[in-house]
């Protein structure tokens, strides 16, 4: 496929997602969105991408938020449809671990982006902010719930009663981030995790994913439960298996997938 509003690049088994559009500061739109779950699509069928990286064209911005001119038309039934949101939901429930190298600002839909990802890792220079009250309205690509589940009740409500942006290091003291670097290394930053990541059983990471996201939703003798049963398939994979040689034998292991 040709994209015409981001760019796809894969090597060494990283899948890396630019949103291209700096001339907008790499606003979301229907066509953006289209194009990214395309891609992702893709990189889901691919074996030999293992982790996905997401990151904005430019200096300046990482998403600065939705198009507001193509927001300014919607109406009660746009919202019901929730075509943002719904993506979200699928990026955040995406099979292969994704990392959000935020490079500027990431406000509104931006921030609701990197929120849907796995990790996040920001630049020095980034910012971050959920000002959709200064519209009239509410963050509603999941924002009002993965702030809260990410900063807490409180923080999450102040950020956006206040729409107030915050700074990279702020991000990172609230939990909003989990690491802040200069922005030149952004980028090799997040290959780094990534690596760290590929080199783990494949099964292992993709059955975390599930256990610690579907665990949060629920009480805890549910989340142990899920935890239970997820331990007991691995137990009975060629990646355990693999694992537990490669320590004993000293040496790399050499995991399937399976």
């Amino acid at each position: 496929m040709e994209y015409q509003n981001i760019t796809v690049q894969s090597s060494a088994g990283i899948g890396v997602l630019t949103v291209n559009r700096p001339e907008r500061r790499n606003a979301l739109n229907r066509a953006v969105v289209g194009e990214l779950r395309q891609a992702l699509q893709d990189f889901e069928e691919d074996v030999s991408v293992r982790v996905v990286v997401f990151t904005g064209a430019g200096a300046k911005a990482f998403v600065a938020g939705a198009d507001i001119k193509q927001l300014a038309g919607y109406t009660p039934a746009d919202g019901l449809g929730a075509w943002l949101q719904r993506f979200f939901d699928y990026l955040q429930d995406y099979p292969k671990p994704t990392i959000a190298a935020i490079n500027g600002f990431a406000l509104g839909g931006g921030a609701e982006l990197a929120m849907a990802c796995d990790i996040r890792i920001a630049s020095a220079g980034a910012r971050f902010g959920l000002p959709e009250t200064n519209l009239g309205i509410i963050p509603g690509a999941g924002g009002t719930q993965r702030l809260a589940r990410l900063v807490g009740t409180g923080r999450a409500i102040e950020l956006i009663l206040t729409g107030r942006i915050i700074t990279a290091e702020h991000a990172l003291q609230i939990g909003l981030v989990t690491e802040v670097v200069d922005g030149e290394a952004l980028l090799d930053t997040a290959r780094s995790t990534a690596e760290l990541i590929m080199a783990k059983g494949p099964l292992a990471t993709r059955m975390a994913k599930i256990v610690v996201r579907g665990g949060i939703e629920t009480d805890l003798a549910t989340g142990l439960l899920l935890e239970r049963l997820a331990q007991s398939l691995l137990y009975g994979s060629t990646d355990k298996a693999e694992g537990t040689s490669a320590f004993i034998e000293k040496r790399r292991p050499s995991f399937s997938g399976h």
